[in-house]
């Protein structure tokens, strides 16, 4: 009896994104830095023996990730670094195309947010405490137009999140908030006294962070996120809910 030949599958995927792939290696292993050009469009058909239609299309896809971008006063591309806004809003759409429910997301922020807020005490700068601050005022100033308030909502744990120095906590609880943005529309609305206590948890968050009282702010943090389970459940919202994207107003 022969024996049995495992074979790997055959790549079907297109040119054009095998040609993207192998570029944005060299972007990621830093062989090409953020700024510097790419060979044009023909040079770039040269030495990848494809016609320069199928670069073109492989430049377009790298530029919508955000990791090229046209140079000024050039056609040429040059390496370019991602906004955290892009990357969570990818994974933000990708989080709402799983389904993604109300609990989900609770425990996900349940996990992420309370060390954050104790790191942040720990780390933060004149500037962080400063960036938490006015975030908190925003919010005091919006939390009657929904919209706006949760807006300020995010950009409160975004500037909490910043303090930490940390860039891997920052784009990790980036899009949990966009998510976080989409359910707390509904609870707003039905819950309106859950504003008051949104800015009452900033106030004592923001105090911690400015007394440097890290356990303080894990405490708060922790406080904060656990009353929006409750809030869910008093707005009578099911936590198996299955988020959608927030609606524009």
């Amino acid at each position: 009896m022969a024996s049995e030949v495992v074979f790997a599958p055959v790549s079907t995927e297109p040119t054009y994104r095998r040609v993207a792939s192998a570029i944005s290696a060299r972007i990621v292993d830093r062989t090409l830095e953020r700024g510097m050009a790419l060979p044009s469009e023909l040079d770039l058909a040269q030495q990848f023996g494809v016609n320069r239609s199928t670069v073109r299309e492989a430049l377009r896809e790298l530029e919508s990730t955000g990791l090229i971008a046209r140079g000024k006063g050039t056609r040429r591309m040059v390496v370019a670094e991602p906004g955290g806004d892009v990357l969570a809003d990818r994974i933000g759409q990708a989080l709402l195309l799983s389904d993604v429910t109300v609990a989900q997301v609770w425990e996900a922020l349940m996990v992420l947010q309370p060390p954050i807020a104790q790191a942040a005490a720990e780390r933060r700068t004149a500037a962080d405490l400063a960036a938490i601050t006015d975030a908190a005022a925003t919010y005091g100033r919006d939390q009657s137009d929904p919209a706006a308030a949760m807006a300020a909502i995010a950009g409160f744990f975004s500037a909490v999140a910043s303090a930490t120095h940390n860039p891997v906590l920052v784009l990790g609880q980036a899009p949990a908030l966009q998510v976080l943005v989409s359910s707390l529309e509904l609870l707003l609305d039905r819950i309106p006294q859950a504003r008051v206590r949104v800015g009452d948890a900033q106030t004592h968050i923001v105090a911690a962070i400015r007394d440097q009282d890290a356990g303080l702010a894990r405490l708060w943090m922790e406080r904060h996120v656990r009353d929006f389970r409750r809030g869910f459940v008093l707005a009578g919202i099911d936590l198996d809910y299955r988020i959608a994207p927030a609606t524009r107003r």
